[in-house]
């Protein structure tokens, strides 16, 4: 399991910049981290529950918080901040960036929806943990 040598929040570019100790460097969208959070927020609570993310092309990462020796937690200019992103979360974002945006576009799609549409107001039964 490659392990990030260098970290690098990248604001005007809107890209997170992560180099790994086996050579690899990714520079990965912000609004792809977002669309791909790992919080139950986004992935929901099992297979099918993912909840599709639209209007985040302009998010930025407003704080990266260091979780052990294995994930950091982005704080995003949009409040979501329950995301942890392990190393391995961030090397799969960034070496399949293009099949994950493919999927996101196709989701979209299928959805009806534009990737710059916002996100519907949630209203009641929430499931955040804070």
């Amino acid at each position: 399991m490659p392990l990030p040598t260098e970290l690098t929040v990248h604001q005007q570019s809107r890209v997170l910049e992560i180099a790994f100790d086996d050579g690899a460097r990714f520079r990965i969208p912000f609004e792809l981290m977002r669309v791909y959070s790992p919080s139950a927020e986004v992935m929901g609570h099992g297979p099918g529950q993912e909840v599709l993310q639209t209007g985040k092309r302009d998010v930025l990462v407003t704080a990266l918080e260091p979780v052990g020796h294995y994930a950091v937690r982005p704080e995003f200019s949009d409040g979501h901040a329950s995301g942890l992103y392990t190393w391995d979360h961030l090397y799969k974002l960034g070496s399949q960036q293009d099949a994950l945006w493919r999927d996101h576009e196709a989701r979209l799609a299928a959805a009806g929806k534009g990737r710059d549409d916002p996100m519907p107001v949630k209203t009641g039964g929430s499931c955040h943990s804070h």
